[in-house]
């Protein structure tokens, strides 16, 4: 089934700084920090507002986020690599295991770990585990405590008091990744600790992820946001084909979401297709509104069982294929 609009239509990992660059009477700033924390404690929302624009599709469906995402931004002299993780959890299927190794994979790159806890939920099972990680680790780690728009004073302190009693945190912030309360402090600590060096990418670049994953990634959110409650999370988008017309500057998009049963491809098509359409609508106005250009966006949607232990589709999302 495809769904096509009425309107006609990578990633590097770490890197080592040489020297550094002058800049007027001192010298840049640049690397990488990792946000980590249980799923949906807040990173995606963190990343898109400290970078100054959406990098990351953000949901209510629990890890939406499955491959590390990086976004880019710069204050002042220092540029900061922001990477965003999959939530860390108890993993039970392949799927779930790649996004975890890929969450602490990126925690292990980084100059620097912010563990962001969700103030509402305190220390989770899945908070717990990751304290007990870190704990044994030797990363340099702050503790961001998020949502506090939404706890009373009393509150907070207390949740602090149980999460610095396991780790020895470098520094402790209050956060609202929704407001942006507190996030300018967070971010004069990242300034100030962040290695001496020369800018790792161009100052106009915001993200390192090509545009089809990107692409590929605002489709998702769009069905997700559609079929929050009706569609399981064993689903995947990807890009598979990119062409731009030199006449009038417009892009094709073709692009196939899998699902796992007949009956899951039934509820994205939606009844007479209308829920494929809406998804297709959505997704192509906001890539419409990213590249500037008009967007011919075609979806396909296609069964594919256990396509979870198919390691190509691993490719696709950035993951390394877990072998056990």
């Amino acid at each position: 089934m495809v769904a096509e609009d009425d309107n006609d239509l990578e990633g590097s990992g770490k890197q080592e700084s040489a020297g550094t660059i002058a800049f007027g009477d001192s010298e840049t700033r640049a690397g990488f920090t990792a946000l980590i924390g249980a799923p949906n404690a807040g990173k995606s929302t963190l990343t898109n507002r400290l970078v100054g624009t959406k990098v990351s599709i953000v949901t209510r469906k629990v890890q939406t986020t499955r491959s590390r995402i990086r976004g880019i931004a710069i204050f002042d002299k220092t540029q900061i690599i922001f990477v965003d993780t999959p939530g860390i959890f108890a993993p039970r299927k392949r799927l779930d295991r790649a996004m975890v190794n890929a969450a602490w994979g990126g925690a292990a790159d980084a100059d620097m770990v912010v563990l962001l806890v969700d103030a509402q939920r305190g220390v989770s099972a899945d908070v717990a585990e990751i304290l007990k990680r870190l704990k044994d680790s030797h990363y340099p780690a702050v503790l961001a405590v998020n949502k506090i728009d939404l706890m009373k004073r009393e509150e907070l302190l207390e949740l602090t008091a149980k999460l610095t009693e396991e780790v020895k945190f470098e520094e402790v912030f209050f956060i609202s990744a929704e407001t942006g309360e507190g996030t300018s402090e967070l971010v004069e600590y990242l300034k100030s600790h962040l290695p001496l060096g020369p800018w790792l990418y161009p100052e106009d670049q915001l993200t390192d992820a090509p545009m089809r994953h990107t692409a590929a990634e605002i489709t998702r959110e769009k069905l997700y946001h559609r079929l929050h409650d009706e569609i399981p999370y064993a689903t995947t988008v990807e890009t598979i084909d990119w062409k731009e017309n030199k006449k009038n500057g417009s892009i094709r998009v073709e692009q196939v979401i899998y699902v796992e049963r007949d009956s899951q491809k039934k509820i994205v098509l939606g009844k007479n297709g209308s829920a494929i359409k809406a998804i297709s609508m959505a997704s192509r106005k906001e890539l419409g509104d990213i590249l500037g250009v008009p967007v011919h966006l075609f979806l396909f949607v296609k069964v594919r069982e256990r396509w979870g232990d198919d390691p190509e589709r691993y490719r696709e999302m950035g993951l390394d294929y877990p072998t056990k």
